[in-house]
């Protein structure tokens, strides 16, 4: 039984059987024969079909918006703009993919070679809570226009999401087995991805979930693309705009209520500035209004389960326990629902828990650094790798971004996902990339096609 709790109000909203054995092998073989047909469709027939479907999704925004903050918490705002979101990636793929994915002519020995791309079949999306919507199309838009079928297992917080995804395509004029949605229990997922007729693997989720996915997926030979947690830096040295990096990296911590892996987390600041930077970051932090996730003036809704609030409580109350000064928040509110307060953690050092451990959740951390070359060495100390940003206004921003362990970095600005640009990490942040033209690479095989002469 799949089990869904409203984490505004911590009450049950819904509980789901989910999807027999036959169910699902009838989703695969659907999946199967779908992608005989799909891969011969021409870029725009596909790209007919995403349109379409972005174009509903912007129609139906007040109707799937509220989906997310029934089930996960998402502020009403933020939902809203998370549709709209995945609208403009299904968008940008139907525009650009056959651009993307454009044969590459290279010289060589043979009379003619070059490199085609061509899909591989169904593609199995393993999906989290944290953005329903975003996290479907940005592993299905390209794995569609590049000819694959799509099979979505999201989370199982999430199914109404799950389902309007799914019939969003169906409206749209999806042929049957296009995209699937699967309802079925974390242990269930083994066996699909052993399936033979699933081809490739995007998991998104974190660093323990995407190991064992890994593991099952290379014992297969089949390729994966994994976008895990990350305990993301922000450098903040003495000659940035002070005022500007505090607002953005405020919005940056915050977003979600503070559950995204690319949230900037450990804030690591340069003396001569730290005092003056803590102050402005708690202004502003103080300022943010936590509740009601469908209140248009919320800014912070509640923690997605009970368990992951429990867990980011631990790593405040350990990181305090070692010696961290607690500016804001970190005590648990009393009433109903998963909330937590904005919480600013200063003075933290390598070796206490919010340091080490990535925190989920509306907690800004802050470390004093004395300069430059110890700011990376603090940013650069951590298993995780996915995103980053630097503060200054000496224009060497791009030389010390060069030297950031991570997948992608922003030089005074905010890090997002933009369906343009490629998204992933390394480290055990996961591999591969997503978005962009690296993105719809991923799920292809790059087949090198040599022509000799036809007669000698």
């Amino acid at each position: 039984m799949l089990t869904v709790t409203n984490p505004a109000t911590g009450k049950i909203i819904q509980e789901l059987e989910p999807d027999s054995a036959k169910a699902v092998e009838t989703a695969l073989e659907a999946a199967q024969q779908r992608f005989t047909i799909w891969r011969t469709t021409s870029f725009t027939e596909r790209a007919g079909l995403l349109r379409a479907v972005a174009g509903l999704m912007r129609k139906k925004v007040e109707e799937l918006a509220p989906l997310m903050t029934d089930e996960m918490g998402k502020p009403i705002r933020e939902a809203r703009g998370e549709v709209e979101k995945a609208a403009w990636c299904a968008e940008h793929y139907a525009e650009h993919a056959e651009a993307y994915l454009a044969r590459e002519e290279i010289g060589s020995d043979a009379t003619r070679s070059y490199v085609q791309y061509l899909p591989l079949g169904p593609v199995l999306g393993i999906l989290p809570w944290n953005a329903p919507f975003w996290l479907a199309f940005r592993f299905a838009a390209p794995a569609l226009m590049a000819g694959n079928t799509c099979l979505m297992k999201h989370d199982p917080h999430v199914p109404a999401c799950a389902k309007a995804i799914a019939d969003v395509f169906e409206e749209a004029g999806a042929p049957p087995g296009l995209f699937q949605a699967l309802r079925v229990e974390t242990p269930a997922v083994e066996a699909v991805i052993r399936d033979a007729r699933v081809r490739a693997v995007s998991f998104t989720g974190s660093a323990r979930g995407g190991a064992a996915v890994a593991a099952i997926a290379a014992s297969e030979i089949k390729p994966a693309v994994l976008e895990l947690g990350g305990s993301d830096p922000s450098i903040v040295l003495a000659d940035a705009d002070l005022d500007k990096a505090a607002e953005v990296l405020t919005l940056s911590r915050i977003i979600n209520a503070g559950q995204s892996c690319i949230a900037a987390k450990r804030l690591i600041i340069e003396e001569p500035v730290y005092d003056a930077f803590t102050e402005k970051m708690k202004e502003r932090l103080a300022a943010l209004k936590v509740g009601d996730p469908s209140d248009p003036a919320t800014d912070i809704g509640p923690i997605a389960r009970a368990d992951l609030r429990e867990e980011l409580h631990r790593q405040v109350a350990e990181t305090v326990k070692a010696g961290a000064r607690q500016l804001l928040g970190g005590e648990l509110p009393e009433g109903p629902g998963f909330f937590y307060p904005v919480t600013l953690l200063a003075d933290v050092t390598p070796g206490m828990c919010a340091f080490e451990e990535e925190t989920f959740g509306p907690v800004a951390v802050l470390i004093k650094t004395p300069d430059e070359k110890r700011a990376l060495e603090l940013a650069n100390d951590t298993p995780y790798g996915l995103a980053a940003s630097v503060w200054t206004g000496s224009g060497r921003g791009e030389e010390i971004a060069r030297e950031i362990e991570a997948g992608q970095v922003s030089v005074n600005g905010i890090v997002k996902t933009d369906p343009r640009l490629p998204s992933g990490g390394i480290k055990k942040s996961g591999y591969g990339r997503e978005l962009g033209p690296h993105g719809i690479k991923e799920f292809v095989n790059a087949q090198q096609i040599w022509v000799g002469p036809a007669r000698t």
